[in-house]
């Protein structure tokens, strides 16, 4: 009993190393997080399963309670319920998963590792193993997708010493000849270090400040400038008109993001502005649980938040582009970027505003994931995050 329980104490210890290390924001670490699968299998009792389930997805997101906390300028005790409260999906998917015959063990991880990458699961499906595809096999597309998977089925049988070698072997292979991909001369993505005040300071002064930053970056071959998200603020007419005046006499095309409000809630968006005008490129497909996305207000008679476009819209064309558009915690999850891949996007674009991620590594990990997907298929990436 006393061994049984020394081994299940040091499963779950190496299961926080794991979600901590994997999920720290550097891109060649993520292989770390396929130790999961193994830690999952040696667990001898479902108890145990589940446990270390829970170590591994608490420590890999780890940077939640502090991040709700600066969001809302509240204590810890809101992030604290939001971070247990986001890992029942992963853990009661693997807990209940979880089985002591070996044969069918592959087949339920499988399962489990499906459910935890589309919704309803996947909207909480943070920290999948999957993502290390991109570092395994680069440039190696669906195949390369194929073949991770078929390597988390084998790290939860007998052989995965002989899998984990394997698997090391390419790990280390891609790490010595990492290479960043090009990225097209006439995109620019734009970093800010605005903080809070960006989207919620719509002044004239703040939009002339953005247009003078817009026209310093296109001062040289760029042409397609990307701002983080919720740089616009609310649409309006008016906000369009001022913008659309500004880029008069210039080929420049400017992406944003902007809020898009009604009675009933608002759309966060992508915005593609020049000087023949503006139309909305994208709705973002997974807003916030919690924070923008409410499902539950219409069952209680209440409007607002944000409104999920699940499945719609995965692909968007600008400045002779087919673009796959992700916001901010779209990086974070599987299916979004998976859907978009399967139209053969030319660029992903990527942008966020995670001011509230200050002293977290929130925004290291968008970063981290979303590189990795875009080395797995070999497409060009443009970053803008305002923090």
């Amino acid at each position: 009993m006393h061994r049984e329980y020394a081994q299940s104490v040091l499963l779950i210890a190496a299961s926080v190393v794991a979600g901590t290390v994997a999920w720290s924001g550097h891109v060649l670490l993520l292989p770390v997080a396929l130790t999961f699968p193994v830690l999952w299998t040696l667990a001898r009792t479902r108890l145990t399963a589940a446990s270390v389930s829970a170590g591994y997805f608490l420590a890999a997101s780890r940077g939640l309670p502090q991040g709700v906390a600066t969001f809302y300028a509240s204590d810890l005790g809101p992030g604290l319920l939001l971070w247990l409260c986001a890992s029942l999906g992963f853990v009661g998917v693997h807990a209940t998963l979880w089985t002591r015959n070996e044969r069918a063990r592959p087949f339920w991880y499988l399962a489990a590792a499906l459910l935890m990458a589309i919704p309803p699961f996947g909207i909480i499906g943070w920290a999948h193993p999957i993502t290390a595809a991109g570092v395994l096999f680069p440039g190696s597309g669906w195949w390369g997708l194929l073949a991770t998977t078929a390597g988390l089925m084998g790290l939860v049988t007998r052989m995965w010493p002989a899998v984990a070698i394997v698997l090391s072997g390419f790990w280390l292979w891609s790490a010595a000849f990492w290479t960043d991909l090009r990225l097209p001369e006439t995109w620019r993505g734009v970093d800010l270090e605005l903080g809070a005040s960006l989207g919620r300071d719509t002044s004239m002064i703040r939009h002339r400040d953005l247009i003078a930053t817009v026209m310093a970056q296109a001062s040289g071959d760029a042409r397609t400038i990307v701002l983080p998200e919720s740089a616009f603020g609310f649409w309006t007419p008016t906000v369009e008109r001022l913008w659309v005046r500004a880029l008069q006499g210039t080929d420049v095309t400017v992406i944003a993001g902007a809020a898009i409000v009604d009675a009933g809630g608002y759309d966060n968006v992508l915005v593609a502005l020049t000087s023949g005008g503006a139309k909305i490129l994208y709705r973002e497909r997974m807003p916030v649980p919690g924070s923008m996305w409410q499902p539950w207000r219409p069952l209680l008679g209440a409007s607002g938040g944000a409104r999920a476009h699940l499945f719609e819209n995965p692909l968007a064309t600008v400045a002779g582009s087919r673009i796959a558009p992700l916001i901010c915690y779209e990086q974070l999850i599987v299916w979004p970027v998976l859907q978009s891949m399967l139209h053969d996007p030319d660029i992903i674009v990527a942008v966020g505003n995670g001011w509230w991620t200050k002293g977290t590594s929130i925004v290291a990990i968008q970063r981290a994931s979303t590189a990795a997907w875009a080395r797995l298929f070999a497409k060009p990436l443009i970053f803008s995050f305002n923090t």
